[in-house]
């Protein structure tokens, strides 16, 4: 078989499996949350992805629970066009020391209700909150979710993965709390692949040199040889 071909299959091969792929992910969507800046006992935006999973219906609230065990002692809430934010509070089952602050009561939940329109099919938007101080020793926080659509339907994203188990099918947003710790050896001049780049190609021009030096001596000897 002619190499172009062959070559041909296999561009209309990968670009069906991207297809595929694609088409699995968006499946598979679900409300999650990430942060730009989280790090444990400082202050974070928190960015909660909806994806509208429906082809005839709208995301028109969304109701977010934040940690009662790691509660926050300030939560600030995305104010967007088209949607009215509600922050209650509640009062903790015992007092929590967040950072310099004897926590008795805390927010608990954040809800945003869409004044009209909301979410539409098959699009998304992001919701955010403004929190601290995140705890420290913590390797996750979970945000159950609870997702309304504009037919009535009710999603609750609540549950949680567990070891050695398939992924459930409404997981818990989940934020992972990971310190970021920067390799000594990346610090160094050395690592720069500009730097890198320029040591080896002057090493390589030098042992050039060398050689040429060398082959022109033996060149000379061999003349000077009766």
């Amino acid at each position: 078989m002619p190499q172009k071909f062959v070559l041909r299959a296999a561009a209309i091969a990968a670009a069906s499996a991207l297809i595929l792929a694609g088409a699995a992910g968006s499946a598979s969507a679900h409300v999650t949350v990430s942060s730009p800046d989280a790090k444990p006992g400082g202050y974070a935006k928190l960015v909660f992805r909806v994806p509208t999973e429906s082809d005839n219906a709208s995301t028109t609230k969304l109701v977010v629970s934040l940690p009662k065990d790691h509660p926050f002692a300030h939560v600030g809430a995305q104010v967007k066009d088209g949607w009215k934010v509600v922050k209650t509070t509640e009062k903790l089952p015992q007092a929590v020391k967040v950072g310099d602050v004897t926590l008795s009561e805390a927010i608990t939940t954040v809800t945003w209700t869409a004044a009209a329109g909301g979410v539409p099919p098959n699009d998304f938007d992001e919701f955010a909150l403004s929190v601290g101080k995140l705890p420290e020793g913590v390797d996750s926080l979970n945000f159950p979710a609870v997702q309304t659509y504009s037919d009535g339907e009710v999603v609750k994203w609540e549950e949680l993965a567990k070891d050695g188990a398939d992924k459930p099918e409404h997981p818990a947003p989940t934020l992972k709390l990971v310190t970021a710790v920067t390799p000594v050896a990346a610090s160094t001049e050395v690592d720069n692949p500009d730097t890198l780049a320029r040591v080896l190609g002057g090493a390589g021009l030098l042992l050039g040199l060398i050689g040429l030096g060398l082959g022109l001596r033996a060149g000379r000897t061999r003349k000077a040889t009766p």
